[in-house]
């Protein structure tokens, strides 16, 4: 292990911990023997793949893990021992003296209380405040962590804001007692480019403005290189590398970091997605949209809203067109739309030369082979219940592909292709980790050969080890079967990695299109210029450029 030195007094001494899970009869170790500090005023990043024991490291600091785990060795803030310290002691401290900000907020936000309630219900754990005083200050709060019009906002239940909004109110109940520590557990995953460069910019001038020190867990190596003042890697619940961020970055010690590093897709280093051959532009689109508009109707009498307008474009065969803009620009809609999980309010959409538009589930069987979908989060697009050879085998059995023992030899087919063993058709989803729930999602969307895929956020909550690895499965499944692809993402990275060309979204209207790398790396929009200077970059010197340039940009 290569070590980096705290530049001052530890507040957080974490030395020798080991965390084991009780399971079936017997410890199985999660974490073994970490030792990490963090100064006063520090940030500290916890980095490595699912199952490094990053989360469960920092979980053990307040005592936030299950019933049937243990914990041994020594984790100390300031001179107070937190491992054996009653409830109520460690009561005292969380909130107060150590704050969390978890990664999901939809699920750690209590959805039948208003977020006001829940911020002056923190306040009020803590302190013996009136409920006047308590209201001002959650008011405050709300302000400081930049969420508009918080006098009508505090009365607002949780699914009535959007994802970065969420964010901004876990943030806000974090520093509601000024804590001297804050552990940010994935604080940015899942969320879009803009929104993610705002919340970045929010902890680091909280942290400074508070002078709390920081523990960033996250898969993100832009999001480390943005905020992070000393690293740690974690790899299967051990340290392996420990050092300041600059040099952690330019001269890796360990095999591990080094893959984790060259496993980020960075932006204007793609190659060139291959171009096809002069004749690809003479024949029939796979997919042509023309002047698309989607309005979800209102309710109560309200007036309907328009998430999509008059979207225009092509996609030819064997081609990849990138999709992106900020959560809330049309993006899903329209791949919704596309597969008829939306109804299009006008406009046409042509899928192999056949108009799709408005056709019903009968007018569309048979032909529904020719187009798949593979969504954001497979673990709730996947049935529990079913086995994953089931799941895949299901869109054959429905279009009555062929023989039921075919369809059995086609799901190891599949599971073949996407690199699963066969023998794992009998496993359930829960069995599987996220990226190869993935690979069975994509297998799924593959089954019947598709000559249109529509890929929906496919990667966004993946690490970034496992997000290359379904990356290059998918380009080589692409080159190999020709499919055409709608490929929607916030990460501008794999959008260049993956897409010929790309079409920007902004408010439900196009605003920029054309090829990916020209786009991406020359934008001639105000929007597409924030959204490129917004993405984080895993290079701290590069960063801090491209930090200022969005500050300049965004004013």
């Amino acid at each position: 292990m290569t070590t980096g030195t705290s530049p001052a007094e530890p507040i957080l001494s974490v030395d020798q911990l080991s965390v084991d899970f009780q399971i079936g009869g017997e410890w199985v170790p999660a974490v073994k023997d970490v030792s990490f500090t963090v100064a006063k005023g520090e940030v500290v990043a916890l980095v490595g793949e699912s199952g490094s024991g990053k989360s469960v490291s920092s979980m053990s600091v307040l005592g936030l893990l299950a019933k049937n785990s243990r914990r041994r060795g020594s984790i100390r803030y300031g001179d107070t021992e937190l491992l054996g310290l009653g409830e109520e002691a460690l009561r005292a401290i969380r909130g107060k003296r150590i704050a969390m900000i978890f990664q999901e907020p939809m699920t750690a936000l209590n959805p039948v209380y208003t977020i006001g309630e829940q911020i002056i219900e923190a306040i009020q754990c803590h302190e013996r405040v009136p409920a006047a005083e308590a209201r001002a200050r959650t008011l405050e709060l709300l302000k400081k962590v930049g969420i508009p019009d918080p006098e009508s906002r505090i009365g607002s239940y949780p699914h009535q804001l959007s994802g970065g909004q969420r964010q901004r109110a876990m943030i806000a109940m974090a520093i509601s007692g000024s804590p001297e520590i804050i552990i940010a557990d994935e604080p940015t995953t899942a969320l879009d480019v803009t929104v993610q460069a705002e919340i970045l910019e929010l902890l680091r001038r909280l942290q400074k403005d508070l002078g709390s020190a920081a523990v960033v867990i996250t898969h993100d190596m832009g999001v480390v290189a943005d905020l992070a003042d000393r690293v740690v890697v974690m790899r299967q619940g051990e340290v392996v590398e420990e050092a300041p961020v600059a040099r952690l970055f330019a001269d890796p010690q360990h095999e591990y970091t080094r893959k984790l590093l060259s496993a980020v897709p960075r932006r204007g280093q793609a190659e060139p997605a291959p171009s096809g051959t002069a004749a690809d532009t003479t024949q029939e689109p796979t997919l042509r949209v023309t002047g698309l508009q989607v309005e979800y109707p209102g309710r109560l009498g309200r007036k309907g809203f328009k998430a999509v307008h008059d979207i225009s474009f092509d996609i030819g065969k064997g081609k990849v067109l990138g999709l992106v803009g900020e959560s809330g620009s049309g993006k899903s809609t329209i791949g919704r739309a596309i597969v008829g999980l939306v109804r299009a309010t006008s406009g046409t959409i042509e899928i192999c030369g056949r108009e799709v538009t408005g056709l019903g589930a009968k007018e569309l069987r048979g032909f529904r082979r020719k187009y798949s979908m593979v969504f954001q989060d497979p673990g709730s697009s996947l049935d529990p219940r079913r086995s994953i050879g089931d799941s895949i085998a299901a869109p054959m059995i429905i279009n009555r592909y062929a023989e039921r023992a075919v369809v059995r030899k086609r799901v190891l087919e599949l599971l073949e292709q996407v690199e699963l063993p066969g023998n794992w058709a009998d496993r359930f989803p829960h069995e599987l980790s996220g990226g190869q729930r993935q690979r069975v999602g994509i297998a799924r969307a593959l089954a019947l050969e598709p000559e249109l895929l529509i890929a929906d956020e496919p990667t966004s909550a993946l690490d970034v080890s496992v997000q290359a690895t379904v990356l290059r499965l998918f380009q080589e499944l692409q080159d190999r079967l020709g499919f055409s692809c709608l490929f929607i993402s916030h990460d501008l990275g794999v959008v260049e990695l993956l897409s010929h060309d790309v079409a920007v979204l902004q408010h439900g209207r196009m605003v920029e299109h054309g090829p990916a790398r020209e786009v991406l790396n020359d934008p001639q929009t105000d929007y597409t210029r924030r959204l490129v200077a917004a993405a984080p970059v895993p290079d701290p010197v590069e960063q801090a450029e491209r930090r200022e340039l969005w500050r300049a940009i965004s004013r």
